[in-house]
């Protein structure tokens, strides 16, 4: 941190990025940041089971009087057209979407819609 400057780090990372990295790669990516009081701005959201997965190592990782867990936001899947013929025979999986992930004692969701995260930060732990 920065001399005597109070705030908080917001990592972007880029679909690219991610797409180069493993399923534990880009959850220890995620977690190492978030359990050092930054916020995780993903481009391209997690995957369902990657979702599942980073919750799973999140709880094991939570302690009283140390980590407090993860708060995270993810705009809802958009839904591809091709209907239900398109989904009967393998149309695209809709991909998950900007996600927001930070601790949970420091990142508020205020309102989510489908176009929009709003949340409040505070810079203290």
């Amino acid at each position: 941190m920065m001399g005597m400057i109070q705030g908080v780090q917001i990592d972007l990372i880029s679909a690219e990025r991610l797409d180069k990295l493993t399923m534990m790669e880009k959850i220890h990516l995620i977690l190492d940041e978030v359990m050092e009081g930054n916020i995780v701005v993903l481009e391209k959201g997690l995957a369902p089971e990657e979702q599942s997965k980073l919750i799973e190592v999140t709880m094991r990782e939570i302690s009283p009087d140390g980590f407090a867990g993860i708060e995270m936001e993810t705009y809802p899947v958009k839904e591809t057209s091709g209907g239900f013929l398109g989904k009967l025979f393998g149309g695209r999986r809709p991909e998950a979407r900007l996600t927001v992930i930070g601790p949970a004692n420091q990142l508020k969701t205020l309102r989510k819609d489908k176009d929009l995260i709003s949340a409040w930060v505070s810079s203290s732990r």
